[in-house]
């Protein structure tokens, strides 16, 4: 532990499995404060169970009273609020427009954009006064190699990720002097639990349980590696901490060379 998040007060959004658990883990590891709003309410007692001196808010990201509920906890918990991270998604396994039937695209499209997007505002939204009011106030979105490079996703979660990076810049831009907003770009990874969009019957669906992932992952690479939301963690942690005071509207990349092109195989 180097203590980088030494005295922050951190709110993270879909903090019950993935990359947000992961993110929860380091932030804590790395001396912040955290809470955690979650929408599955196993998980919810999960890490109820496993960190019972965390704050946990179970509600939908999408909202505004969910997240009200959770930067109001987080403020009470913590006298106040520094850093907000939101790592809220879903996944349209790879349907491009020809694989989506008229009467499913609207749903789908609103499904889609209104957990990958709007969930994002939300949290945003609720948190402006309490982080204009904190220490070195930094918002830090999760973006996508799919925010940069079509075919790692279908039609509709590629066009929301590339919405989300622009949620950053608009953001950064908006938010500056006084917050600082950025993003980190994942590549594929594993244990994230990503679920599927329930408009098109894919909510039972999971990347994970896909056969050979993580060797196809790595073979995707430069570096061939297949990466877990705990090697994403430490790109949150550094865009958080004052170590990046520097930096806004910006996205780091951790894919393993992918946006370079030219994996193993």
């Amino acid at each position: 532990m180097t203590d980088w998040l030494h005295h922050k007060r951190a709110l993270v959004v879909g903090a019950g499995s993935g990359i947000g658990r992961a993110v929860l883990d380091a932030f804590r590891a790395e001396g912040a404060k955290v809470a955690a709003l979650e929408r599955d309410g196993g998980k919810c007692e999960r890490l109820r169970d496993e960190l019972p001196g965390v704050p946990v808010i179970e509600g939908d990201a999408t909202t505004r009273e969910a997240n009200d509920r959770a930067v109001a906890a987080a403020v009470e918990a913590f006298g106040g609020l520094d850093t907000l991270v939101n790592c809220v998604g879903v996944f349209d396994f790879y349907r491009g427009i020809g694989d989506i039937d008229v009467a499913a695209l609207a749903p789908a499209f609103d499904e889609m954009f209104r957990t990958n997007v709007l969930s994002h505002l939300q949290s945003v939204k609720a948190a402006l006064p309490a982080l204009r009011a904190g220490t070195g106030p930094s918002i830090v979105l999760c973006e996508s190699t799919s925010s940069y490079q079509p075919g790692r996703g279908g039609v509709l979660y590629v066009s929301s990720k590339f919405a989300v990076r622009g949620l950053v810049a608009t953001l950064a831009h908006e938010l500056a002097p006084e917050i600082r907003v950025n993003g980190v770009a994942p590549g594929g990874t594993l244990g994230t639990d990503l679920r599927g969009l329930a408009s098109l019957g894919l909510d039972g669906v999971r990347l994970d349980h896909t056969p050979d992932r993580a060797r196809d992952m790595a073979a995707r690479t430069p570096l061939g590696v297949a990466l877990t939301g705990a090697d994403h963690a430490w790109s949150f942690v550094f865009l958080a901490s004052d170590r990046s005071r520097g930096i806004t509207g910006e996205t780091v990349h951790p894919d393993g060379g992918f946006g370079l092109g030219g994996g193993r195989v």
